[in-house]
């Protein structure tokens, strides 16, 4: 069991918290974050995105304008919410999630995304049994479930970020894989170009304030309507 309050007074990345990270943003994480491309199969299928190029371009676009804005924040204020305890903050930023859904489908992801990661974390040996409580009684939205156990691996919170970030590019890019298609070498370029910019977008995640927090991505949002009544489809998302 991690020693929270050692970890509070000494946020140095260690070679357990470092692996613990790793074991987050594992693509073999059963969360089934691989079935989802938050909205890229539609974008693919109306045009919009193409080529390798357009693929990584609206994946760094996706990234700074509705990533960092908006999950990768909720998951920076919620980490220290878990450490200090703070129900009611953790109650607020799991509903400003679902509250920032504006499908069903991409509700239904962070939802089910949530509820898997709870489960993980019930056979898992990081986050105290009153805190795996505390995360059920929330229905859970994947950016709380994550933070839990983040917060669990005494790490620093921008490693926690990076982390966090880092397993949604993965999951991001493999879906372009599939969805363009493009090969696995053009996969890796894009998933460079992505990691170059994941730095930056950590540190915004890092400086907004609640009232700054923001998920306005209308395109998304429309391009997610439509999938969901697209034909033919391989993601849920």
């Amino acid at each position: 069991m991690v020693d929270h309050a050692a970890a509070l007074a000494n946020p140095h990345r260690t070679d357990t918290s470092l692996m613990q990270l790793m074991w987050l943003a594992s693509p073999a994480l059963p969360i089934g974050g691989f079935s989802y491309s938050e909205c890229l199969e539609a974008a693919v299928e109306s045009a919009r995105v193409a080529t390798e190029k357009e693929a990584s371009l609206w994946l760094i676009d996706q990234l700074h304008l509705n990533f960092s804005r908006g999950d990768l924040a909720v998951v920076a204020q919620a980490i220290p919410a878990w450490q200090a305890n703070d129900m009611t903050r953790m109650e607020t930023l799991n509903q400003w999630v679902l509250q920032t859904r504006e499908s069903s489908e991409l509700r239904a992801q962070a939802e089910q995304m949530g509820r898997s990661l709870l489960e993980w974390l019930r056979n898992h040996t990081t986050a105290r049994g009153e805190q795996i409580g505390a995360l059920a009684s929330l229905q859970p939205t994947y950016p709380l479930a994550f933070s839990l156990a983040a917060s669990a691996c005494a790490a620093p919170l921008r490693d926690c970020l990076l982390t966090y970030a880092f397993g949604w590019a993965e999951n991001m890019v493999q879906a372009a894989i599939k969805s363009v298609p493009l090969g696995q070498s053009a996969g890796q370029r894009i998933l460079s170009a992505l990691t170059a910019e994941i730095p930056a977008a950590v540190d915004h995640a890092l400086s907004l304030a609640d009232d700054e927090r923001q998920a306005f991505s209308p395109m998304l949002a429309i391009l997610s309507a439509q999938h969901e009544v697209q034909y033919s489809r391989l993601f849920r998302s």
